[in-house]
């Protein structure tokens, strides 16, 4: 392989562009760091984004073409990407969703924007399972409360009362008023002691640090145009570029970590994706922030006579303890909303409204919560409105109480009465959950499989344990149970333990994290507390991969915490020389 070397040296050099790669780089760039970062996609601006399209202006009326999410959806890659295969063990049921683009992931995420809590720091602790995290909840507050500030995330600090002591409070700014249906979700709820609370969500409120308040256009999955959103580029990389200290390396395919003779990271070789060609850059700190099976695989690929099993891998675990959120969903349609007015609805592109976990895990069959998302009401029709609405007929009565023909309900008249009769009657239930972190699930290097740039390729071993298996048993009930008390109908047959209660398979929920797991011991660790590998002290691993174990909490909120505090680590080690 021969490799066109840079002949800068740079103080950093950061692969990846999402939270933790993005948050790196406006942390060390601020602090006068020169860096240079590896972007594996194109550039991307969501200022030039699909926010204000119609669905009439796809050619499928915003269904999928080649985005996952449908057409308009900011993320330019999935979970199949041509010429960037992964192969998966017999009986393995895995998906890895890749993001190539400046910001990667963040640029189509959710925001669910949640602080694991003082005992998801500690599980082990708690009910003996997995393991603790080398650091508590107190050492990551005062991050969490800067990511709050510099970022912007609206909410609430809960009531006391409602016993969520694991739920941190944090610096929120005003959320949205709640939909009709989340205060029939709440009603309903209320009656079962479910707490139903304003969401988390990193979307402004007010205007916030010079990005502009939302305007509730309610499409945020698409990019936001006037930054009103959290992700990386407009928050962090712009920033970061703006102090002249970064230099961006777009569709730069991360191949391995460069070292030295004394086992130090001097560098990153990578592929151009536009000329094919290998090249390096120089560094005297490389930070990963790849994602955390991306990071895996590079570390997998830098292989030497020091380190034959892979860099920073004496303890023989990296890509070993992968995790993903478990998720279970459930959908009814709430007759006393059918025929519904039209009313203002205006909102973000999300829920103003969620249920926290809530309960004592020591008393149920299970180890660990999850957290419920809803959604519902009168949004924009586009592709795959109301589908299957055939399936209703001479299942429900009109508002007034004539009868509804039978029939199909397909053509003419009947189906436009049953559009406006159904549009915004139904509301669906999503599932969030901590699994359990198992050696057994994991990520390696398949032998025989090359990307196409000649890079080998990560297979996947991952099976679901009974631990999450009951979990989403109990998920399904609480979610049929809230429609019931809504005076709802659930939709669909209710999975059963055939199949798995409706559990999705593993990476489907795109929370994939653990695979460079932090701890104390470098002989069941990768790394320590601050994100620096036990083994290359000048190497950090900003990403997902750190985690100990992986909460009922959305992990970019803790990936943003986590990077900044690894950064500034590095600051102050710099300045005591030591790396």
């Amino acid at each position: 392989m021969k490799m066109q070397d840079s002949n800068k040296t740079y103080d950093v050099c950061i692969v990846g562009s999402g939270a933790g790669g993005g948050m790196a780089a406006k942390v060390l760039t601020e602090a006068g760091a020169d860096v240079v970062m590896l972007e594996a996609g194109p550039f991307f601006d969501s200022a030039e984004g699909d926010m204000f399209k119609w669905p009439y202006q796809s050619p499928r009326r915003g269904a999928n073409t080649h985005r996952p999410f449908g057409e308009f959806d900011a993320a330019f890659g999935g979970w199949e990407i041509e010429g960037e295969p992964y192969t998966k063990e017999n009986g393995t049921e895995f998906g890895w969703f890749r993001s190539r683009m400046l910001g990667g992931r963040t640029n189509h995420w959710g925001r669910i924007s949640l602080r694991f809590g003082p005992k998801d720091f500690k599980r082990k602790s708690i009910d003996g399972l997995g393991d603790d995290w080398p650091i508590s909840y107190e050492d990551i507050k005062p991050y969490y409360d800067k990511v709050d500030k510099l970022v912007g995330v609206f909410g609430t600090n809960h009531d006391p009362s409602l016993g969520l002591d694991n739920e941190p409070d944090g610096f929120f700014l005003p959320p949205p008023k709640p939909r009709a249906y989340e205060l029939l979700v709440k009603k309903a709820c209320d009656r079962m002691d479910v707490p139903v609370v304003p969401s988390r969500m990193s979307i402004l409120t007010r205007a916030h640090n010079g990005r502009a308040a939302c305007h509730y256009c309610s499409q945020c999955n698409r990019g936001c145009s006037t930054y009103s959103n959290f992700s990386s580029p407009p928050v962090l990389v712009n920033p970061a570029l703006e102090t002249g200290k970064l230099k961006l390396v777009l569709n730069a395919m991360a191949r391995e970590v460069i070292t030295n003779d004394e086992g130090l990271a001097t560098g990153v070789a990578y592929v151009d994706k536009e000329d094919g060609k290998d090249y390096s850059v120089k560094a005297k700190v490389v930070i990963l922030a790849a994602s955390a099976c991306s990071s895996a695989r590079i570390l997998l690929n830098s292989k030497s006579s020091r380190f034959p099993n892979g860099l920073a891998n004496s303890s023989d675990l990296i890509g070993k303890y992968l995790m993903d959120s478990t998720g279970a969903g459930r959908a009814g349609i709430i007759p006393s909303m059918m025929d519904s007015i039209p009313y203002n609805e205006d909102g973000i592109g999300g829920m103003h409204m969620y249920m926290p976990w809530w309960l004592d895990n020591s008393k149920l069959d299970f180890p660990r919560g999850y957290h419920i998302e809803f959604g519902g009401g009168r949004r924009m029709p586009g592709y795959g409105f109301l589908g299957g609405i055939h399936k209703y007929n001479g299942k429900f009565s009109y508002r007034d109480g004539s009868e509804r023909a039978n029939g199909g309900g397909g053509y003419g008249k009947q189906l436009k009465d049953d559009y406006r009769m159904f549009y915004g009657a139904m509301v669906g239930f999503a599932g969030r959950g901590e699994p359990v972190a198992l050696k057994s699930n994991y990520c390696e290097i398949d032998p025989n499989v090359v990307d196409k740039w000649g890079i080998p390729v990560l297979k996947f071993h991952y099976k679901w344990s009974d631990h999450e298996k009951l979990q989403a048993k109990h998920m399904q009930d609480t979610f049929e149970e809230i429609i019931h008390r809504m005076g709802g109908f659930p939709l669909g047959e209710k999975p059963g333990k055939e199949e798995d209660y409706g559990l999705l398979a593993p990476g489907l929920i795109i929370h994939e994290v653990g695979t460079t797991r932090m701890g104390s011991n470098p002989k069941d660790s990768v790394t320590n507390g601050f994100c620096q590998t036990h083994d290359v002290k000048n190497l950090f691993v900003n990403d997902g991969g750190t985690f100990t174990s992986m909460a009922d909490k959305n992990p970019t909120w803790t990936i943003l915490a986590l990077s900044m505090r690894a950064c500034e680590y590095i600051i102050d080690q710099k300045k005591q020389m030591n790396i």
